[in-house]
C-alpha cells in the first residue's frame, strides 16, 4: 500500500488518486474548485505547516468551513483576504468540522468580528469548551499516571507537566452559544443543499459536509489523501476504542458518499478517488494491527510498539510527537484488547505491559 492508493492485483500498477489542481492557492488568495466553492490555504506553526479552509457562496454573503489556528500570522492572513477579496459580500456564518485548534482556533475571532453564528456538532463544541478550561491548571494526577502507565520516563513526564493546558492557548475565546449540526441533517447554504455526515475516532463528533448536486465532499480530517488521521486515546478516557469508531466511520463514508465526488480535505490537496483512499486507509490500519500482534509475542509497553506502527523513530525529546505516537499506539492496543486479541497487565510500578492472546 502507498499513500496514494492500493496495489492493482491484475496489472501490478498502483492506481493513483487524481489531483485536479496544479497547486494550492497562494497566501491571501482563493481558488474556485467548484461553482461557489473556494479553497483557502492558511499557515500552521507545526510540522504540518498548512490547513485548507473552504468558502461557500451563501447567497447574501459567504459561509466558511474551518478557521485556522489562533495566531497573529493567521489573523494577518485573514485580514489580507478580507482586504483583497474581489467580492466584498459579508461573512454569514462559520462552520467548524471539529474541535482541534487548527480548525476551531479563529472561530471566536471571526464570529465576533462579523456578528455571525458558529455551526458545529454538540460533542465537538462542548468537548472543546471543557478542554480549553484546562488552561492554567496543573497537570492532573490521572494524566501523569496515564503516561507513566504507557512507559514514559521522568523527563517526558516533566515536559507534560510544563506543557499541560496549552490547548487553549491556540484557540480564540469561543462564542458562548452555537448552532448544533446533527448527523444526516441537510443544511441549505446559498443555492445548494449540504448533508452533514458525522464521523468519530479522530475527534468526538466530526462533521463532514456533502453536496450531492456539486459532487463535493468537505472531509475535514476524516479522510486525507497523503497522510492518515491521528486516532488517539487520551487520559480523560483511557479505556476508549477510537480505532473502532474511526474504521466504522470510514465504512460509513464509503456507503453514504458516491465515489465521483471531489474531496476537499483539511490537509494536502483536493483529490478524486474517495473509495480507493478509504480502502487504502482501512487496509493500512489492518496491516499495522498485524505488525502489532507480532510485536506482542513478548510483553511490550505502549512506548515499545512505536517501531511496529510508525515509519519514523519517536524520541522522548519531542514531547508533542511522543504524545501523538503514544495516543495512537494506545488506540491500537485498546482496539486489540476490545477484540479479545491482547491482554494488559499492570506491574508494581504502575506500568502497563501488553501481550497478544
Amino acid at each position: 500500500m502507498t499513500a496514494d492508493g492500493l496495489e492493482d492485483t491484475d496489472t501490478g500498477r498502483k492506481p493513483a488518486l487524481v489531483y485536479p489542481f496544479e497547486a494550492p492557492p497562494p497566501r491571501g488568495q482563493t481558488l474556485e474548485v467548484a461553482p461557489g466553492v473556494h479553497w483557502i490555504r492558511m499557515p500552521l506553526p507545526y510540522a504540518l505547516n498548512h490547513i485548507n479552509l473552504w468558502v461557500l457562496d451563501d447567497g447574501a454573503g459567504w459561509a466558511i468551513v474551518d478557521t485556522g489556528v489562533s495566531t497573529g500570522d493567521t489573523a494577518a492572513a485573514w485580514r489580507e483576504l478580507f482586504a483583497h477579496a474581489p467580492d466584498q459580500r459579508p461573512l454569514t456564518r462559520v462552520f467548524v468540522t471539529h474541535m482541534h485548534p487548527d480548525h476551531i482556533g479563529m472561530a471566536g475571532w471571526l464570529t465576533r468580528k462579523f456578528g455571525v453564528r458558529l455551526w458545529m456538532t454538540r460533542l465537538e463544541y462542548l468537548t472543546c469548551r471543557v478542554t480549553v478550561s484546562d488552561t492554567g491548571r496543573e497537570a492532573p494526577p490521572d494524566g501523569i499516571a496515564f503516561y507513566r502507565r504507557a512507559g514514559w520516563g521522568e523527563a517526558a513526564i516533566e515536559s507534560y507537566r510544563v506543557r499541560f493546558g496549552n490547548f487553549g492557548k491556540h484557540i480564540h475565546a469561543l462564542p458562548d452559544s452555537y448552532r448544533r449540526l446533527r448527523d444526516g441533517e441537510t443544511v441549505q447554504i446559498g443555492a445548494n443543499a449540504w448533508r452533514i455526515i458525522v464521523g468519530n475516532g479522530h475527534s468526538p463528533e466530526h462533521a463532514c459536509l456533502h453536496c450531492p448536486d456539486l459532487k463535493v465532499l468537505i472531509s475535514g480530517d476524516q479522510v486525507l489523501p497523503r497522510i492518515s488521521s491521528n486516532v488517539s486515546v487520551y487520559p480523560i478516557e483511557p479505556d476508549a476504542d477510537p480505532m473502532a469508531d474511526w474504521l466504522a466511520s470510514l465504512a460509513k463514508l464509503k456507503r453514504e458518499v458516491p465515489d465521483d465526488v471531489l474531496v476537499l480535505p483539511a490537509h494536502n490537496e483536493c483529490f478524486r478517488g474517495l473509495h480507493m483512499r478509504i480502502d487504502a486507509l482501512a487496509r493500512g490500519q489492518e496491516l499495522s494491527l498485524q505488525r502489532l500482534r507480532r510485536a506482542l509475542a513478548e510483553p511490550k509497553r505502549a512506548v515499545d510498539v512505536f517501531s511496529a506502527l510508525f515509519a519514523r523513530s519517536i524520541g522522548e525529546a519531542d514531547v508533542p510527537l511522543l504524545g501523538m505516537a503514544t495516543g495512537e499506539s494506545l488506540a491500537c492496543l485498546n482496539h486489540l484488547m476490545h477484540r479479545g486479541e491482547a491482554r494488559r497487565d499492570i506491574d508494581e510500578n504502575g506500568v502497563a505491559w501488553y501481550r497478544a492472546v
